[in-house]
């Protein structure tokens, strides 16, 4: 039993503590008071408050109602809140989901010292000896989203530990991770408690055996407390043997159908071999094959993920895959369901080659991905009303499937509920069950109970039996809990894409000469690193066994006074400044890496502006040039043969035929090929020498209004330079008209409508590509989850935000000088201004754009929804009401107030009145101050409604 304090005084306090989604209570804690101690364990199901308590203490989550104090910190004010980030570490739930894939190790962990302000030369030192300790250093410059999931966990240690924090508070840090890494995970946990003997650890987890390390635990059911102590001391109130049987027991005490339907049993389920469930005698090898792979090899570039591997897998077999991280176990699922075509080898089920088109074999394969991958915003019951519909099953055989499985997978109560708002246990129950919707004769199962508590692992395994010893079903997965493992016919060892060993547990444990099948499984994977020459880090060196509570103890006591400690390190951590130069500058730093890394990012923001402007500069014209026309002369005069070849050698019609009727010319106009007629009566010649009122007949096609009106002002000039000449070539033609038309253009002589467009659609551009950008930047770290960042560190919001900024404004400014040389030579529009002016005040354009943008991401969850949302209230009101062919001036009502309130409208008037006007400053004064005001009110705005905590 772990030693007691040696003082009385609480380190951590939650007083009528609650916290709700949306109607959902996720905890519940009257009083809640926990004694000095070294280390913390929070164990419970899914979705009982673990994380929302976690969260809470980590100032992660906004505490919604109650008062906590944390280490004399009260959590309800924001200055303690931001203290205290000072002290703490935090590693949310999820394999490196506090990384950023695209950074290598050594820039992820340089990120997070900005962060925290470390200076030279203690920064160096600190960021050596971590890497050091969890053997990152050799794979220093190997981005994150590249190493395996103990890696993973070990580099978010690092990036966590770097402001060398009093509290370290980790979310389930070893889910999803094999046997070794946890180990060599939790002896650096050791090392590090025992080199800073204040660091204080609080623990989720859903590993008994790892709840077993820590002094104090906390049992969570249904967000309520209803158990704390040392292991020891549960077990001896539970009356159980084991702290998995105590943590059941309670959870019995405590059940309340709230998160699980059956009482759950104290022991856990007793597995008997396959053998012992045929309804007649038989041997294991009568049973046909139905999986089999021979040489499967699997090679990415140069890299071999799967290297020749087969087995042989009968009929109604559990087989399990048991490997190190990344080893190549999802990548041979893969290649058995054909989803991924095998580089080497084949893959044969029911004794048939795997082919791509071989549909009716695939549909005798269920297969359950690593990840929850059915439709969130979609129900228990239409997820699989849709994957019945998938397979094409007939309505009433369906609909009587839909009802048993709901039924047999306990997903009755779960029916109306959406997919996201279920508890992780009750959602694998339903990937299994859409799995099996169709009946097939194999399941492959990738880590199908990952993260998942053990009472729902035992529910979800009674399935599984049910499946394969009463269904026939052949039963493929992969798993990480050696429990899991023990109760497979037959399990293989995998690591570095080999296999390393085959057979049933029991044989497993005696080759190795073990006493566990983790053992067995450590003593493998250490063997062949051995053979390998892999050389373990020196934490696995000095400790290769899990230390029991006497040895922790022995190693970091767990008698400790309240009072800090002084340290190194607590001299070189200086209190973080309000505002800081140095944590923007690494925020911007790190989304230029990420964005010069993604190449279809890099290439939308700066050839996707250039694109746009050849389609809309080029297809958005005005110009009204060579206009169709088809002429119906009936008088066939030399006049009438002269006037039509005046009227084709103009430049704004072209003659392109003649028409021998009336009908004829109608119809030419009707179906498109003629956009004007003329119509030339009987006598035309004549009766213009006799000084007779002549009627010459000008049909346009009215359908495009603003080309009609265009073509009617183009026929009445024309015939005006015609009857012009005439006259002066003495054929006695009157040209004498009742109105005189004398038309002047400035600015744009030529009438080349390009002239006007072209400015006008950079600042369109401007605004709808680098808005788009900066809003996907921050809400693909909301989904992405290093959102929690922010939350925890002291990193303020405006420093994230203008850091997110600053790399898009400085693309976006790139894709304009691009957008400028193609407006010079790609067009031919002169530029007449100041192009320095120009630059600038593209530059405040940009910051406002991008602002913009930041507004929109804090008000959208996901990238789809940004992406849309942004697109919408960007290219609106930018082609709708900004001046782009109708003055804002003249506009009226609601329409004026947007055109002179959004920014396009005043860049407009910058970009054409510098390039076609030659205008200066100070006539676009008005403009630049507006550009400004909008600035900074979308800024302060989105600043605003950026949270520091999640709700």
């Amino acid at each position: 039993m772990h030693a007691e304090a040696a003082t009385d005084q609480p380190l951590i306090v939650l007083r009528n503590v609650t916290h709700r989604y949306g109607e959902t209570v996720a905890l519940s804690v009257p009083e809640l008071t926990l004694p000095p101690a070294r280390t913390y364990g929070v164990i419970g199901p899914d979705g009982v408050g673990k994380s929302t308590l976690l969260g809470l203490l980590a100032t992660a989550k906004r505490l919604q109602h109650g008062t906590i104090r944390f280490d004399g910190y009260d959590l309800h004010v924001r200055q303690d809140r931001q203290r205290l980030q000072e002290r703490i570490a935090y590693m949310p739930q999820g394999l490196g989901k506090n990384l950023y894939p695209t950074l290598s190790v050594w820039e992820n962990v340089t990120h997070f010292a900005d962060l925290f302000a470390l200076t030279e030369p203690y920064r160096s030192q600190t960021i050596e000896r971590l890497l050091t300790a969890t053997d990152l250093w050799r794979f220093r410059d190997r981005p994150a989203g590249k190493l395996s999931g103990g890696m993973k966990q070990k580099l978010s240690l690092c990036c966590a530990l770097i402001n060398d924090p009093d509290w370290l508070i980790l979310d389930e840090p070893t889910t999803g991770v094999d046997p070794l890494s946890r180990r060599r995970f939790w002896n650096l946990i050791t090392q590090f408690q025992a080199e800073r003997p204040q660091l204080r650890v609080i623990v989720a987890t859903a590993y008994m055996e790892e709840a077993e390390r820590f002094a104090h635990l906390l049992a969570l059911y249904g967000g309520r407390i209803i158990g704390q102590g040392d292991a020891e001391a549960l077990k001896q109130a539970t009356h159980t043997q084991s702290l998995e049987a105590a943590f059941a027991r309670l959870m019995t005490h405590a059940h309340d159908d709230r998160t699980v339907s059956r009482t759950p049993s104290s022991e856990t389920a007793s597995i008997t071999p396959r053998e012992a469930h045929e309804e007649a005698p038989s041997t294991a090898d009568e049973r046909p094959i139905v999986i089999a792979a021979e040489g499967l090899t699997q090679r990415f570039g140069d890299f071999t993920a799967v290297d020749h591997v087969s087995f042989a897998i009968r009929e109604g077999e559990i087989f399990g895959f048991l490997g190190s991280n990344g080893c190549g176990k999802t990548t041979t699922m893969k290649m058995l369901t054909g989803l991924l075509p095998p580089t080497e080898g084949e893959s044969r089920l029911f004794g048939k080659p795997l082919a791509p088109n071989d549909l009716a074999t695939r549909r005798l394969v269920g297969y359950m991905t690593q990840q929850f991958s059915l439709y969130q915003e979609l129900s228990v019951e239409p997820n699989l009303w849709l994957h019945a519909r998938i397979f094409q099953m007939p309505e009433h055989e369906a609909h009587e499937r839909i009802e048993s499985l709901l039924s047999q997978f306990d997903l009755t109560r779960y029916r109306d509920h959406t997919a996201e708002s279920l508890p992780l246990g009750v959602k694998q129950r339903l990937s299994l069950a859409v799995a099996v919707l169709h009946r097939p004769k194999i399941l492959i199962l990738d880590e199908p109970t990952s993260g998942v508590d053990p009472v729902a692992r035992d529910q979800f395994w009674a399935l599984l039996y049910t499946l394969s010893r009463r269904e026939r079903v052949t039963i493929f997965l992969s798993t990480h809990f050696m429990n899991e493992a023990m109760r497979c016919d037959r399990i293989s060892l995998m690591h570095a894409g080999k296999v390393l060993i085959q057979d049933t547990p029991d044989r497993i444990i005696a080759h190795y000469q073990a006493d566990s099948l983790e053992t067995a499984f450590i003593r493998a994977l250490e063997a062949e690193e051995a053979q390998r020459g892999e050389a373990a880090p020196p934490t696995a060196r000095v400790q290769n066994e899990n230390p029991s509570p006497a040895r922790m103890a022995e190693q970091a006591p767990n008698r400790i006074e309240p009072q800090r400690q002084s340290t190194d390190s607590d001299s070189m951590r200086r209190r973080q400044p309000r505002f800081s130069l140095r944590r923007l500058a690494s925020v911007a730093k790190r989304e230029s890496r990420e964005l010069m890394r993604d190449p279809i990012r890099l290439l939308f923001a700066l050839l996707g502006a250039v694109v746009l402007m050849f389609v809309l500069a080029s297809g958005i014209s005005l110009d009204v040039d060579r206009l169709p026309v088809v002429v119906y002369d009936a008088d066939q005069s030399t006049e009438s043969h002269d006037y039509i070849a005046q009227l084709d050698a103009t430049r704004e019609f072209e003659v392109i035929g003649t028409a021998p009727t009336l009908d004829a010319l109608q119809a030419a106009l009707q179906n498109g090929s003629a956009a004007v007629g003329y119509a030339f009566p009987p006598g035309f010649g004549a009766d213009l020498h006799r000084g007779r009122r002549v009627e010459l007949g000008v049909w346009i096609d009215g359908s495009m209004p603003f080309r009609g009106e265009t073509a009617r002002g183009y026929a009445l000039a024309v015939h005006q330079a015609i009857l012009a000449q005439w006259q002066q070539l003495s054929r006695g033609v009157d040209a004498t008209l009742p109105i005189q038309l004398a038309v002047r253009y400035r600015y744009n002589p030529e009438l080349r409508s390009v002239n006007a467009m072209a400015p006008a659609v950079i600042p369109l551009l401007l605004i709808f590509i680098p808005a788009i950008l900066t809003a996907l930047a921050v809400v693909r770290e909301k989904e992405l989850g290093s959102i929690v960042n922010l939350y925890v560190t002291p990193l303020r919001r405006a420093e994230f935000l203008v850091g997110k900024q600053l790399p898009y404004i400085a693309v976006s400014f790139v894709a304009f000088l691009l957008l400028l040389v193609q407006t010079r030579w790609g067009y031919g529009v002169p530029l007449k201004g100041d192009l320095l002016f120009l630059a600038a005040a593209t530059l405040l354009y940009l910051l406002a754009t991008t602002s913009f943008g930041l507004l929109i991401s804090t008000v959208t969850r996901t990238q789809v929804a940004a992406l849309f949302g942004t697109a919408i209230l960007t290219m609106l009101p930018s082609i709708e009401f900004s001046g782009l062919t109708t003055p804002v001036s003249a506009s009226e009502g609601i329409a004026r107030w947007i055109g002179e309130g959004f920014p396009v409208s005043h860049y407009l008037t910058i970009s054409r009145g510098v390039i076609t006007k030659a205008l200066d400053g100070e006539t676009l004064a008005h403009e630049l101050i507006w550009l400004a005001l909008f600035t900074l009110v979308t800024s302060a705005v989105a600043i605003w409604r950026l949270p520091k905590q999640e709700a």
